[in-house]
């Protein structure tokens, strides 16, 4: 848990599922998600061995996060808890 917990692993995770994201994008889907604290999972995630960081030589820098096939091990649980986050939902 230690790997994928936290408020914003998850959705991060979740994000990247659908394919490539760069940073921008990413805070666009993390309206309450701040700059700081983005960076901060992405960075651990990297660490992990969950997600892949390409950085491209150009002016102004372009980054692109995507997940390593090691972290797409994760999409039956990630889709599975967000099955079961919109059954809650409906029962509140």
């Amino acid at each position: 848990m230690s790997v994928i917990g936290g408020r914003w692993k998850g959705v991060v995770l979740f994000q990247l599922l659908k394919g490539k994201k760069r940073f921008g994008e990413l805070r666009r889907h993390l309206p309450n998600c701040t700059q700081r604290m983005l960076t901060l999972q992405l960075r651990e995630l990297e660490e992990d061995g969950l997600v892949k960081r390409t950085v491209f030589p150009e002016v102004p820098p372009r980054v692109e996060y995507e997940l390593t096939p090691f972290g797409h091990t994760l999409e039956s649980i990630l889709v599975g808890m967000r099955e079961w986050g919109e059954k809650y939902k409906t029962r509140l």
